[in-house]
């Protein structure tokens, strides 16, 4: 079955306001050097009272939908570990603003894998022939259930969101999105959590604790798994699609920290020169950061018609997952 999903179009977004890590040393225990050195990170944009993730996605997914010529989108999947609301899902909220009335549209909680679990589960929609066109969108406001005073975490997140528009095609195709590899283990949820709001701190009939309302990680365990999971997952995804390392002109890895996307790539053998990056800019934006690195890279003229390009992420569940693709020509933004 040679059906699948063409990329037509990619959009980003992320909020105006700009925090500078030397903005975080004047109120927490922190430096710009410690920040820089540990993760590679400068500045990330942060969300302004009032505006929430749907803001985000609707903007990266209309922009990605103007790129591609489309007026209109059988499904729209929105990733996210933010959404506007416990009940009911953002993409609804998201597809009505962008103009999509009676268009199915639904949420993906994957946390940073969440981008590679959605574009999985709307490529599946494609080749089932379920779809003919497809938003897929990650958008985060993740800083809001950040501890302010937690500087291991406040340094490291950001506000964005990324979308790529798709269209049914061919495998042939520039544009293809071509073979996945995802997996999960659940005995690992407690290194990346927010313990408190969801249905097993509610059915206990106590108030949560006040830190509990936050979102805690373990850092050097994340890191561990992180590296091993996306090396794992790319190595499998490689070989279903039949390419070498040396055949992956580009390799977009999980923007969680400059030091695992090094690591990573070491790992599988690419170059840094080929590991693509704007953490620097954005941080760590979770499952925004992926499709925010690609709408970047293309707007800036890296990515090129017939590129074949390599995802990879790692996140909270644990989740893990792998994408290859071809990218296209698509029209200036």
């Amino acid at each position: 079955m040679n059906r699948t999903a063409i990329i037509a179009g990619a959009g980003g977004a992320v909020p105006p306001r700009i925090v500078t890590n030397h903005d975080l040393e004047r109120r927490l225990d922190t430096t710009d050097d410690w920040i820089r050195t540990r993760t590679g990170i400068r500045q990330r944009h942060v969300v302004e009272p009032g505006m929430s993730t749907s803001d985000l996605a609707a903007e990266a997914g209309s922009r990605a939908m103007k790129q591609a010529g489309m007026t209109s989108a059988d499904l729209v999947v929105v990733a996210t570990t933010t959404p506007d609301r416990l009940c009911p899902a953002t993409a609804p909220t998201v597809a009505s603003r962008m103009g999509l009335v009676d268009t199915p549209a639904f949420d993906v909680s994957a946390v940073c894998s969440g981008f590679i679990y959605a574009l999985q589960v709307a490529t599946n929609a494609v080749m089932a022939g379920a779809a003919e066109s497809v938003v897929v969108i990650g958008a985060e406001s993740f800083t809001t259930i950040l501890d302010p005073e937690d500087r291991s975490t406040v340094a490291i997140f950001g506000d964005g969101a990324g979308a790529l528009a798709l269209r049914a095609g061919d495998r042939a195709e520039d544009g293809a999105v071509l073979d996945f590899d995802t997996g999960s283990d659940g005995s690992l949820r407690d290194l990346i959590t927010v313990r408190a709001g969801g249905a097993e701190q509610r059915a206990t009939g106590r108030p949560a604790a006040p830190e509990d309302a936050y979102f805690r990680m373990e850092g050097q365990s994340v890191f561990a798994h992180a590296v091993r999971r996306m090396a794992e997952t790319s190595r499998r995804t490689l070989a279903t699609t039949g390419w070498g390392v040396e055949d992956v002109d580009w390799f977009v890895g999980h923007q969680a920290n400059q030091r695992i996307i090094h690591a990573v790539a070491d790992q599988l053998g690419i170059g840094a020169e080929r590991a693509v990056s704007n953490i620097h800019r954005v941080g760590n934006t979770a499952a925004a950061s992926i499709p925010l690195a690609i709408s970047d890279s293309a707007t800036a003229g890296r990515l090129r018609r017939g590129d074949r390009v390599l995802l990879s992420a790692f996140g909270g569940g644990a989740t893990w997952g792998a994408a290859t693709l071809v990218w296209p020509d698509l029209p200036a933004a």
